[in-house]
């Protein structure tokens, strides 16, 4: 009798032939059929069949189940044999899936993965991305359709934060007024309304922690100024009260306006230190069990009460003075909102504002700006457009309200633009085909998603759902669903690498060629046609995104060059161009890159940003970051950026762009180096290789 079978992996193993009767009887039993006795007469015949054929103990595992398939089907067990069949296709997909896992669980124990550019390298992020890749392997082998697991597997398509599946939402606009007027419960006891500008403060800090904790995505503050200028009125009247009771205390007096003016005083200084102190707390403030501190957003600039002026200025002056040794903040990302009438023409109540925000963001980076007189945020004037994070931007609602607060993305899927090019091969009929079929992937993905998600329950986000954050969660139990709330958020699909696209289709990019920026604008505008069709058609917030691509512009990348090749210009570098981006290592002037990229950004209803490049923070030469502003605003942009070198010495707080590896001020090794990648700023050593190769080809934009 045999004594051992040689498993997958090479190695000899005992031989026993309960293991083949265990496995037929599993089958047996999974068609209703489950008789022990059967089993272990097949399993005989089984026997018989391996002594004919193999005379030694040299017969493997894969061996003896095909054995098994022949012998049920030659003894007439047609549906006992398909039933094996679909038994041995499971267990080999978890052993694939077991295997891939274990080799990701071993290469994030060695080093964190870099696919996010906010996590760090403490024990609890390990924890966290092993546990991620768990749960990647249990929706794309258990949950997802086999078409779109099998379109995100190949590089189709790719579902954003996969690992978040079917637990939680991507991001919010926070009612921010609301929870401090109301007061809010985190989960450890009641927390009541503030009674000063600097518990505001640190309670709005704790509520962007606090909801970080039940999305995986952004949190953001859509009228950051307006919502806390009442704590900073309510400062001001217990400062006028304790300079009265002081003077009382006292035996003094002095007249009414030298008392408010030195009540306005110290309430600007509490101010400033509010706000310094939030800055703090949002860098230093982890969640996701330590793994992060939270993907932040605030949006201001508008706001021409003296409240709402005060905590822009003094949020704006703390930013620009840094953490502790001067470092630059990493968040919250800062969007000061730009509006004729408000702030962006000298007289304007908030010019001066204006002014203060590109000071800083010379030498920062933030703020970004967001432009709502642009033609597609221009009509919610009244409302106005907050965006979040790396570009997000939420506002029109086909199920009710047109608002930006207590709303945000619920879900996003990318489209890899330029494997549809490469295979079109400049046959642009087959190129609107290959389009549209993966749209209509999209679309059913994105449903899928949503139909799995609609399914929670109040009780899963005790934070989000429980405190009622979300439009629609007021009157919901903790044992309701969330579909009622949630039909409200956006579902995006997303785009990435038009420029490469366009060269497969036309031999060159939109920045090199008119005609291809015609084909770039038809493209993306029938992709938002398909969007606003499927949301028509599903009664859903379908909405299309220019993809942040921090970590996918590698991965599609890396996937055509296995299928492809090389191909040059195309997949002969380590990414793949961001969203509808002129390619970051074309030369190009800073005002034709504005010009070029303007065109899109009405079409990406779901988030867009744009950037140029400069050499050095334009600290000395405000007129020429004035004039790329208004550029971005002229062209039809809704959300852009300014980007430069922000190298910082950690020893000395030299800020400055620092070419060696040490410090030419005190010598010291310990820099800092912040840039942006895809909205968010991060140092370089947490940027993934293929963002790493992006940001070292980047060609300075001429500012004029």
């Amino acid at each position: 009798m045999f004594s051992s079978i040689i498993k997958r992996d090479g190695r000899a193993q005992a031989f026993h032939e309960s293991k083949i009767t265990d496995a037929i009887f599993k089958c047996l039993e999974a068609i209703g059929e489950a008789d022990r006795q059967l089993a272990m007469e097949l399993t005989l015949e089984v026997i018989k069949k391996i002594k004919q054929q193999y005379k030694e103990d040299n017969f493997t595992v894969e061996n003896v189940q095909d054995l098994v398939e022949n012998v049920l089907i030659e003894q007439g067990y047609a549906k006992q044999a398909k039933s094996y069949i679909l038994y041995r296709e499971n267990r080999s997909r978890l052993r694939e899936a077991r295997s891939e896992m274990m080799n990701a669980v071993s290469e994030i124990l060695q080093e964190t993965n870099r696919d996010n550019a906010n996590v760090g390298n403490s024990p609890s992020a390990k924890v966290l991305q092993i546990s991620e890749i768990a749960s990647k392997n249990y929706y794309l082998k258990r949950v997802l359709p086999e078409k779109e697991a099998r379109a995100h597997i190949n590089g189709d398509i790719y579902i954003h934060d996969l690992s978040w599946y079917g637990k939680t939402l991507t991001c919010l606009q926070i009612p921010l007024e609301r929870l401090l007027r109301e007061g809010f419960n985190n989960g450890h006891g009641y927390i009541r309304s503030p009674k000063g500008i600097k518990t505001a403060a640190s309670l709005a800090a704790i509520i962007l922690q606090s909801n970080q904790n039940d999305k995986h995505g952004g949190q953001s503050f859509a009228y950051f100024d307006k919502d806390m200028a009442a704590y900073v009125e309510i400062e001001k009247e217990k400062q006028e009260k304790l300079i009265r009771r002081n003077l009382k205390e006292l035996d003094l007096s002095t007249d009414e306006e030298k008392i408010k003016k030195l009540a306005y005083e110290r309430t600007k200084e509490e101010t400033f230190q509010a706000m310094e102190g939030f800055i703090y707390n949002l860098n230093t403030m982890h969640s996701r069990a330590g793994a992060q501190v939270p993907f932040s957003s605030i949006n201001f600039g508008t706001d021409t009460s003296e409240g709402g002026r005060m905590v822009t200025e003094c949020f704006l002056l703390a930013y620009e003075k840094g953490l502790g040794k001067g470092e630059s903040p990493l968040f919250p990302n800062i969007c000061f909102k730009i509006k004729e009438d408000v702030n962006f023409e000298e007289g304007d109540p908030n010019y001066d504002l204006f002014q203060l925000s590109m000071r800083v963001a010379c030498k920062r980076l933030f703020p970004t700006f967001s432009f709502q007189d642009s033609s597609f945020n221009a009509p919610f004037r009244d409302e106005e457009v907050a965006y979040m994070g790396c570009r997000t931007r939420v506002i029109a609602n086909c199920n009710g309200p047109e608002v930006t607060n207590s709303r945000g993305n619920l879900s996003f899927t990318t489209i890899n633009l330029p494997r549809l090019g490469i295979r079109a091969e400049k046959d642009l009929a087959l190129f609107w085909k290959y389009l549209d079929e993966l749209i209509d992937v999209c679309v059913e993905q994105l449903l899928t998603r949503y139909n799995i998600q609609k399914k929670l329950k109040v009780k899963d986000f005790p934070f989000l759902m429980g405190q009622k954050l979300y439009l629609d969660s007021e009157g919901l139990s903790a044992n309701d669903t969330i579909e009622k709330a949630i039909r409200h958020g956006t579902l995006s699909i997303g785009f990435i690498g038009l420029a490469e696209c366009l060269t497969a289709l036309t031999g060159k990019h939109h920045g090199e060629s008119t005609e291809a920026q015609a084909l770039g604008v038809a493209i993306v505008s029938h992709m938002r046609r398909r969007c606003d069709e499927a949301g028509k058609k599903h009664a859903l917030n379908f909405s299309l995104l220019a993809t942040p691509a921090e970590q996918l512009s590698g991965k599609f990348t890396q996937l055509d060059v296995e299928r492809y090749g090389k191909i040059a210009s195309i997949t002969d570098k380590k990414w793949y161009t961001n969203s509808f981006h002129v390619p970051v290592e074309y030369q190009i002037s800073a005002l034709d890159k504005i010009a070029i990229e303007g065109a899109y950004h009405k079409y990406c209803n779901a988030g867009h940003i744009s950037y140029v490049e400069l050499q050095s923070a334009p600290e000395h030469n405000l007129e020429a970051f004035e004039s790329l502003v208004r550029a971005m605003a002229e062209a039809d942009m809704g959300y852009a950026a300014v980007n430069f070198p922000v190298d910082i010495c950690c020893d000395c707080g030299l800020n400055s762009v620092i070419y060696e590896d040490t410090c030419p001020q005190c010598g010291g090794s310990n820099i800092s180096r912040v840039r942006r990648i895809t909205g968010y700023l991060s140092t370089l050593d947490r940027f993934n290789d293929s963002k790493l190769a992006e940001v070292q080809n980047r060609q300075i934009h001429q500012e004029l």
